[in-house]
């Protein structure tokens, strides 16, 4: 270890830092160093924290751009459902039209002959499927 030479007066501390690359600090002033190093370290941790604040806003934000790219893809298929239920509307109706003279049928009689028709229908449809074996 070197021997410092006594010096007393002013420079002295001014030429310990630039030699020797070290702070001569008293009560008073060692306090304030402390104090100013606590913020500088705290101010990075908030830079840190901020830097990873952001890239949690940038990941949501992506994930936002999906959900809107969701939620234009439902409106079109809620459209394209509302179109065709417009469509089925107009047959429904034109097909009232034509029967508006037609009688209608109700009660037992009404369910009896629609059976009747559908059993029919199956059973041509048993009959075409054993042909074709």
């Amino acid at each position: 270890m070197r021997r410092f030479a006594k010096k007393r007066g002013p420079g002295l501390a001014s030429d310990m830092q630039t030699k020797h690359r070290v702070m001569i600090q008293g009560p008073t002033t060692l306090a304030a160093l402390l104090s100013s190093l606590q913020m500088g370290f705290r101010t990075l941790a908030i830079e840190k924290r901020s830097s990873e604040v952001w890239q949690v806003l940038g990941a949501a934000k992506a994930e936002f751009t999906k959900y809107g790219q969701v939620w234009e893809k439902l409106g079109k298929q809620l459209d394209t459902a509302r179109r065709t239920v417009d469509e089925a509307g107009k047959r429904t109706r034109a097909v009232t039209r034509k029967l508006r003279d037609v009688e209608m049928l109700e009660g037992p009689e009404a369910s009896d002959l629609i059976d009747l028709v559908l059993g029919e229908d199956e059973d041509q449809e048993l009959g075409s499927s054993v042909a074709a074996e």
